[in-house]
């Protein structure tokens, strides 16, 4: 479906992308709210900056889902993954991807993941998170 602007100009879809790591202010209502912006859905916080995530249930983690993860794996040390209102743990195959690619991992609530990655932002961590967002 193609999406046109308030002139009828057709719009393009770009890859939602803040080249930053930045606190996150807010989470719940189906997103997030970080940089002073927010965002409707899940996020990646990678050292590369926030990002879009197609990711919506815990089904939808998968070694493909955290290809940028995996890109950027040389530059972290910790990978927070928040899988929605309740703790659901790695598939196996993405949990043995992540430790091939010598990357720790801890799953959590969104909520509990929130709060962590504010602390490690604090005591400058090299870490990424992958939020799944909540409604």
């Amino acid at each position: 479906m193609k999406l046109f602007g308030p002139r009828g100009h057709p719009l393009e879809r770009r890859d939602q992308h803040l080249p930053e790591q930045v606190p996150v202010d807010a989470y719940g209502n189906g997103g997030f709210r970080f940089g002073g912006m927010s965002h409707r859905g899940s996020i990646l916080i990678l050292p590369s900056g926030v990002h879009g995530w197609a990711a919506a249930t815990p089904a939808d983690i998968t070694t493909d889902s955290l290809s940028a993860v995996f890109d950027e794996a040389a530059t972290i040390d910790m990978l927070l993954v928040g899988t929605g209102r309740d703790l659901v743990p790695l598939p196996k195959a993405v949990a043995a991807a992540l430790r091939a690619s010598g990357t720790a991992f801890e799953a959590m609530s969104t909520g509990a993941a929130v709060r962590l990655i504010n602390v490690m932002l604090d005591e400058r961590r090299r870490f990424a998170a992958a939020l799944l967002a909540v409604d």
